[in-house]
């Protein structure tokens, strides 16, 4: 937990010194009230006392609480601030290390877990932070002073606390020992808990039109009740402190009182008052030494917790990332919008086979490539190797004639229009979502918008929209067709006017009138530009400059439609399982 303190900075390091300090003072104050109250007792029962000392005692006493009170009243002002910025800064650099991560690392903790890491397990670490820092630094500081100023009182006493503190020290190991494993299953639960309610969600028309409510309902009970059960297993392991704490305090002021009395019965009369104020102070200070021991048992049920939330941060914070930044954010070569594979195989990190063998193929500017295959030949993964979701394993991957290891990110992929196998729609408006992103030219205008749209066909369908380009888009695309869905998507590429176009099995949705009419626009609109196109149908992609035919991670075939058709006969069992002799001869 330790480490997430550096997500702190100056400020919050300046509150944390002057909260300390102010806990040493509200410590020392409270400590400061039975010796007033010892004279007072004195005082009470001595001949000749004056009732002005008396209520001077009484008015440091009440100076001493009232401190007190505006001590506690500050120290939580700036403790607040200090975890509130703490959950703002950790919160921030997670959600940035997570953007950087690469898509390997991503699936290795899972959406539903990074959602869970983000929101869940920083709370757990801020409410350690806002209750429990106050309670750690005062418990021991009240917990050792309150020793040393009793320990010189009566050996008798200050056994009886010692035996109190042993059985509490006791209790509250065993506990931490039982229920601090059990937190870390409490998280990984509430992780299956967001995945179940997420993957519900994102499938409600499937569950509906299956009749799978009852089957969902009964996959989100079990979990629901699993983690119910252990949240119950835990507070009711907690549940035994408070009544421990409570039950070795009262038996240690009786046990404190028992034995005073026996000491005062058997005391001389000169020293039978002394001891009587000796037996009220050592019970008030006793008393804050148990109530020292109550402060950590409740650090005690909140530090687990936050120790396996902050062990869970740390496991994303500390994931060392896969994909490395380059250098360079400049073009140095003339060879624009070209993409060249040497040799390139690609195996995922924790695979033993290859998923792609010694793929070599050059896309010149203003070239159209082509890939088809069967399903799992590898032809997403090919073009996701251009973007760098993944690095090649072996071979060079060459943007521009240059390897786009060597490029940061951002330059890359502002070379890049993509649009993906499942079109990606944002919270926002036909307009934001079309203009999305930063493509290092400057803000994208919305006759670009409309522009982009109008080339991806889009145009009939967002004009009778009831607020045109300014209509709501929600979250997923869940209000417009899967069809429409594709067209922004492909005019969100559009419109970033990029050297490369890389579509990604982007016409599926579309009818095939659209997809000819879009393909034959887009033609003209990128005729600059390089386009790399996925594709299952044999429509799509004839007549594209260059068709590479991908099966089981190797290029079995390379050329034009026509040349793949006389000497490659995946390629021609695939066009005849689409089109007739006829249609393919024309």
């Amino acid at each position: 937990m330790l480490k997430l303190f550096k997500n702190l900075n100056k400020r919050e390091y300046i509150f944390m010194l002057i909260s300390c300090l102010l806990i040493f003072v509200q410590v020392w104050l409270e400590l400061k009230m039975p010796d007033y109250m010892s004279e007072i007792t004195v005082l009470v029962q001595t001949e000749g006392s004056q009732m002005k000392d008396i209520i001077t005692n009484g008015a440091y006493m009440l100076l001493c609480a009232f401190g007190s009170l505006l001590s506690a009243v500050i120290v939580g002002y700036f403790v607040s601030n200090i975890a509130a910025a703490f959950s703002l800064n950790t919160r921030k650099k997670l959600f940035t290390k997570v953007q950087n991560l690469g898509t390997h690392e991503v699936k290795q903790f899972s959406t539903s877990s990074l959602i869970t890491r983000s929101t869940n397990d920083i709370t757990q670490v801020e409410m350690f932070l806002a209750m429990g820092t106050q309670l750690l630094i005062k418990a021991p500081i009240t917990a050792i002073w309150a020793v040393t100023k009793i320990l010189n009182k009566s050996w008798q006493w200050s056994v009886i606390t010692g035996i109190a503190i042993v059985i509490l020290l006791s209790v509250i190991g065993v506990l931490i020992a039982v229920v601090m494993p059990k937190f870390k299953i409490v998280q990984k639960l509430i992780d299956k808990l967001n995945n179940v309610t997420r993957e519900n969600l994102t499938g409600i028309r499937v569950v509906r039109a299956f009749n799978a409510e009852e089957y969902q309902k009964n996959k989100f009970e079990k979990v629901n009740t699993r983690l119910t059960n252990q949240q119950l297993f835990n507070q009711k392991a907690f549940a035994i402190m408070s009544p421990v704490m409570y039950l070795v305090m009262y038996f240690l002021t009786l046990a404190i009182y028992f034995v005073g009395a026996y000491l005062i019965k058997d005391a001389l009369m000169v020293d039978k008052l002394t001891l009587f104020g000796d037996m009220v102070v050592f019970s008030s200070y006793a008393m804050q030494v148990i109530m020292s021991f109550l402060m950590l048992a409740m650090i005690f049920m909140m530090l687990p917790r936050a120790q396996v939330s902050a062990k869970r941060i740390n496991e994303v914070l500390d994931t060392e990332e896969s994909i490395k930044d380059g250098t360079l954010d400049k073009d140095t070569t003339s060879f624009k919008g070209t993409v060249e594979f040497k040799n390139v195989s690609f195996k995922y990190p924790d695979a033993e086979e290859y998923m792609l063998e010694n793929i070599s193929f050059k896309a010149n500017r203003g070239e159209t490539v082509a890939f088809i295959g069967s399903t799992g030949s590898g032809k997403s993964t090919l073009i996701n190797l251009v973007p760098r979701f993944y690095d090649a394993t072996e071979g060079e991957v060459l943007v521009d004639g240059v390897n786009v290891k060597e490029y940061t990110q951002n330059f890359l992929h502002s070379k890049i229009g993509y649009v993906p196998q499942r079109a990606v729609m944002f919270n926002g408006t036909v307009t934001s979502n079309v203009a999305y992103g930063d493509n290092n030219k400057g803000p994208i205008s919305i006759k670009k918008v409309k522009e982009a749209v109008k080339v991806a066909q889009g145009k009939e369908f967002v004009e009778k929209m009831d607020d045109k380009y300014d209509s709501h888009i929600a979250q997923g695309g869940t209000n417009i067709s899967g069809g429409q869905k594709q067209r922004l998507a492909i005019a969100r590429a559009i419109a970033r006017d990029p050297e490369i176009y890389i579509f990604d099995d982007s016409f599926s949705a579309l009818d095939y009138k659209t997809d000819s009419v879009l393909r034959h626009e887009l033609k003209k609109y990128t005729k600059n530009a390089t386009s790399l196109i996925v594709a299952q149908r044999i429509g799509t992609i004839m007549n594209a400059d260059k068709i590479l035919v991908l099966d089981k991670g190797k290029c079995v075939g390379q050329g034009t439609h026509k040349e793949l058709l006389k000497t490659c006969e995946v390629y021609k069992q695939i066009a005849l399982s689409q089109l007739s002799k006829e249609e393919l001869e024309k």
